[in-house]
This record gives structure tokens, C-alpha cells and sequence, in this order.
């Protein structure tokens, strides 16, 4: 039997990279990554290579049940330069060390966006629909916008067996997020990208696109996007003393500029200090804080300080992977 393997990988656009994938058709392919073969493409039309020398490599790293197609997978990849090294825009290679110590929840936040009107569904041509406020967690044609094409996202993610958690109408009108939870660093950017994958094209059937910017609607009074980056590593769950948690968050303070430079592009337009953020400039922490840089969970706090940290500094944007890499990289260092 003929199988399709549809290969993913990220671009070399900047700021923010884009999802590319390409389809290969195999025979008497079992659904192993064992099976599927490295692959190449022409680097020069994505940003990655130069015309004189164009071949990249993907290395596949992830492969599920294509939901959408018969007889069909998906293959999460990372580039490689054609010497099989990693390629510069292969954020996957900046997580250094992989096990399952570190666990992630990322809350991915997106727009969706009606290319005809330049705006989200529920904006009325050239104007705004009622301020924000009825529009979170809604039901109701006034209030939620586009659910088929939400609720048909999240049944292909957990066909293919992706780890979404949960869904849920955001803030602003024609705003998601769905969450997806790992207990590897490398593996919670590899199911984050592939449900961004999945979204992306699940909107192209109903005409709609999906803005990932951190504040598509500029200087408004409405909310920006962000992934908030969930975490825990086994000290933060297993021993219960709350010198731990203060020292990671203190340790966050040491690296802001770090952080940010990761943590994906526009995001000041967003971090400002309003809407639920702390201003991009600043750092805080505090138990519930929606308005800190990093929020302990009161359910951390009131559990006998076992739990997770949650850093709200990431736009929707930002590279999960990237993302990952300095948060292990920094508790390591409060920790050490």
C-alpha cells in the first residue's frame, strides 16, 4: 500500500520563522520513525541556503497518524546543513539536554483571521465589535466565533495523538488558545508546531488564516497573544520547600534580556504592562499575578510548594523550542 509522509520543518524567515511541508509517498510504510528516511529541499526558497549550494536536510524526529488524509502521516523534522549538521534556524538544537526532569504546558494563543476583511471573524467591516469581556470562555453566535473549525482542530490533534489538554475562546473576539502538555522539552515543541501545522491548514478550509503576531490589532485596547510557558522540573514537584521556587524566579531576573531575545518578535507591542503582561522592561513574580512576568500558581503555593512556575513573557509566536532551551537552561542554573 502507498503511504503519504508529509515532512515539516521551519523556514529561515525573520523574525519569526514559518511551517513549510512537502508530501513523499512510500510503500509499506508501518508508522515508525525508524522508517522514514532523511529527506532534502531547495534551502534557496525559504531563507536557508544559497542558490550555489541549496540542499538542507530533515531529519525526522516525530511522526503521527495524519488525521486529515487517508493512508497519510505527519513528520515533524529539524534542519540540518547538508555536512548533517543543525542548521542555524534549527531551534530544536538549542535544547542541549532532553529527558523527562523537565515537563512543559505551553498555552498557545492565537487570532483567527478573515484575509477578505483584514480582521478576526466578529469584526465588523471597518469598525470594532462591543469591548472585550463577554467574549472569554463564550458560547453564543454574538460571542464565539468560527467553533467548528476550533472544535474540528482540536478532534484532529487528539486523532493523531497529540497531547492538547483542553480549548478555549479567548479574551478578545475570533481569539483561541488550545494547551498541550509534554514531559520533554524537545517533544512539547514537536506537538506545539505540529497542532500550529494542523490549525493552519484546518483554516484553510473555511478561508481563514491564523495570526500568530503577539498584538495583530496594534495599539487597541485589545488583548495581545501569548504561549505561556508552564514548567516543572522533579525538585519543583517532589520537595515541597518554597526557597526553590524563589530561587528559580530570582534566577529569571539575572536573564531578562536572554529571555527576551527568545521569546518571539513584536512582543513589546504586547508586554506593555497592560492587558494581563508585565511591562517588557521590567521583571516581577508573584503567587496569581496575571500581571507578572512569572506567575506562581496558588494551587503550587497552597499545595505545600510542590508544582510548576508559569513564565506569561512568551508571545504566540515565539519558537516553543527556543523557548524551552532557556527555561531548562536558567533553572538549571537557580538549582545548581
Amino acid at each position: 500500500m502507498k503511504t503519504k509522509l508529509e515532512y515539516i520543518w521551519l523556514d529561515g524567515y525573520k523574525p519569526t520563522q514559518s511551517l513549510r511541508s512537502k508530501t513523499l509517498v512510500r510503500n509499506d510504510f508501518g508508522g515508525t520513525l525508524e522508517e522514514c528516511p532523511m529527506w532534502s529541499f531547495d534551502g534557496s526558497s525559504t531563507e536557508q541556503a544559497e542558490g550555489n549550494a541549496s540542499d538542507c536536510l530533515l531529519k525526522p524526529v516525530m511522526v503521527i497518524p495524519d488525521p486529515g488524509r487517508k493512508n497519510s502521516y505527519l513528520i515533524m523534522t529539524e534542519v540540518l546543513n547538508a555536512d548533517g549538521t543543525p542548521h542555524e534556524s534549527n531551534g530544536r538544537a538549542t535544547i542541549d539536554s532532553d529527558d523527562e526532569d523537565f515537563w512543559f504546558g505551553f498555552e498557545q494563543e492565537y487570532f483567527l483571521w478573515d484575509p477578505t476583511t483584514n480582521l478576526p471573524p466578529g469584526f465588523p467591516p471597518g469598525g470594532y465589535p462591543p469591548p472585550q469581556g463577554p467574549y472569554y470562555c463564550s458560547v453564543g453566535a454574538r460571542n464565539a466565533y468560527s467553533r467548528d473549525l476550533i472544535e474540528e482542530h482540536l478532534d484532529m490533534c487528539l486523532e493523531a495523538g497529540l497531547n492538547v489538554e483542553g480549548i478555549n475562546a479567548e479574551v478578545a473576539a475570533g481569539q483561541w488558545e488550545f494547551q498541550c502538555f509534554s514531559k520533554s522539552a524537545k517533544r512539547a515543541g514537536d506537538e506545539i508546531w505540529l497542532a500550529r501545522y494542523l490549525l493552519e491548514r484546518t483554516a484553510e478550509k473555511y478561508d481563514l488564516a491564523v495570526d500568530w503576531h503577539p498584538k495583530p490589532l496594534g495599539d487597541t485596547d485589545w488583548n495581545g497573544s501569548g504561549m505561556h510557558a508552564n514548567f516543572s522540573n522533579g525538585p519543583m514537584r517532589e520537595e515541597g520547600k518554597e526557597e526553590i521556587f524563589t530561587k528559580i524566579c530570582e534566577e529569571f531576573g539575572k536573564h531578562i534580556s536572554a529571555c527576551i531575545a527568545v521569546y518571539g518578535a513584536h512582543n513589546e507591542q504586547r508586554l506593555t504592562g497592560r492587558h494581563e503582561t508585565q511591562s517588557i522592561d521590567q521583571y516581577s513574580y508573584g503567587v496569581s499575578d496575571r500581571g507578572a512576568s512569572i506567575r506562581i500558581p496558588i494551587q503550587t503555593a497552597e499545595e505545600g510548594w510542590k508544582g510548576r512556575l508559569e513564565d506569561r513573557r512568551p508571545a504566540s509566536n515565539a519558537d516553543p523550542y527556543k523557548v524551552a532551551a532557556i527555561i531548562v537552561k536558567v533553572t538549571k542554573e537557580a538549582l545548581a
